[in-house]
């Protein structure tokens, strides 16, 4: 329910109602889903709190269990409410993209991965598998690491393309960091990946690493 501190028609969920999602400021369209505070704290003041302390809409997303529920004013039930708006943004951006052709929608899967992997706070490897059309069959997560990196293996991958019949894959990484520039261990685990799948007839379309808000592609930097 909305908080009890605010007016009628003040609060940041009457607003949006009127208005629409687009008239709120990022702590407003937070509060929303915090739905209450703490204490004489409203939820608003509980959203600038939160996005001071983890550095933004990014951060907040990227944050660990421990950590959020840490912080006054979160509950497992503001957690999971979190959680949950951040997991139907990337299913939303995933139902958008299957069916497409991935090579003409560039922009949606760059919006879908940066939903899927923008928020891990460890590295991840992602494969989008791919029919002869260029559709999404699936996208799975095969290999999770630390926050320098994740070990890739080339057979694992040919193994998984082969089961699901693929004609074509896209790779895909996160950098926790934030930087979306590769690293000589990331190109020379692309061109190993190229080299395996190119044996079973298996294209790679382009390899993109997740940043803060960025991406950088293989194959628009001719990296393939």
């Amino acid at each position: 329910m909305e908080d009890a501190r605010w007016e009628p028609g003040e609060g940041p969920r009457d607003r949006l109602l009127l208005r629409g999602a687009n008239s709120l400021s990022d702590p407003e369209l937070l509060a929303v889903l915090l739905q209450t505070g703490y204490r004489q704290c409203n939820a608003v003041v509980l959203a600038k709190e939160l996005l001071q302390q983890f550095g933004g809409l990014t951060g907040l997303m990227r944050a660990d269990a421990s950590s959020l529920l840490a912080f006054q004013g979160i509950g497992d039930a503001k957690y999971a409410l979190l959680q949950a708006s951040i997991e139907l943004a990337r299913r939303r951006a995933l139902q958008e993209l299957q069916g497409a052709d991935v090579l003409s929608s560039p922009g949606q899967t760059r919006l879908f991965l940066q939903h899927h992997l923008g928020s891990r706070v460890r590295e991840v490897f992602s494969v989008i598998f791919l029919d002869n059309q260029h559709r999404i069959m699936r996208c799975e997560d095969l290999f999770l690491g630390t926050l320098d990196g994740a070990a890739v293996y080339p057979r694992e991958v040919a193994v998984r393309a082969l089961q699901y019949r693929a004609a074509a894959v896209i790779f895909a990484h996160n950098h926790p960091s934030g930087v979306a520039e590769p690293s000589s261990a990331d190109k020379r685990i692309t061109e190993r990946l190229v080299a395996a799948l190119s044996l079973l007839d298996i294209r790679v379309l382009d390899h993109i690493i997740v940043g803060s808000g960025c991406e950088f592609s293989f194959a628009e930097q001719g990296l393939l």
